[in-house]
């Protein structure tokens, strides 16, 4: 899995113009499972970002986690994240997961920071989506698992 998180004051992700999906202070993370993705990579990812220390403490260095500071998580499906673009100009997705893989592993992974005690926010798999956020910081992180 290949995850792009980035701290936020608000963000919402649209579909078809309608908002199915939004947060106030918080993380966005896109979310992009690749060929032999497991639930065991998704669950130690899950566990990481609700325990990566992202938000400032009161001495303004980063020391808190997203459980720390009760954030908010807005999860956005993104297969792109798997775009291989080393050869000729039009990127190849060979390495991202089916969606009949994908999905299921995007909803464990969700489960799984729900089950942790964060709130979380979706978009919708597969479906053409417009995110907006508020970077704050800005602080944006990769993780690949």
């Amino acid at each position: 899995m290949r995850l792009v998180i980035q701290r936020a004051t608000a963000a919402e992700v649209r579909v078809d113009g309608t908002v199915i999906g939004a947060i106030d202070a918080g993380l966005v993370i896109l979310v992009g499972v690749g060929l032999g993705d497991s639930e065991t990579i998704a669950t130690t990812l899950a566990e990481k970002i609700a325990h990566l220390r992202i938000f400032e403490d009161a001495a303004g260095k980063m020391n808190r986690s997203a459980l720390d500071v009760h954030a908010e998580l807005l999860v956005v499906s993104q297969f792109t994240l798997y775009a291989d673009a080393a050869r000729g100009r039009r990127p190849s997705f060979t390495g991202a997961a089916p969606p009949d893989q994908a999905a299921p592993l995007v909803d464990h992974f969700v489960a799984t920071l729900r089950g942790l005690g964060l709130t979380v926010a979706t978009g919708q798999f597969g479906a053409h989506m417009q995110v907006s956020l508020v970077n704050d910081g800005p602080v944006t992180i990769i993780l690949e698992g």
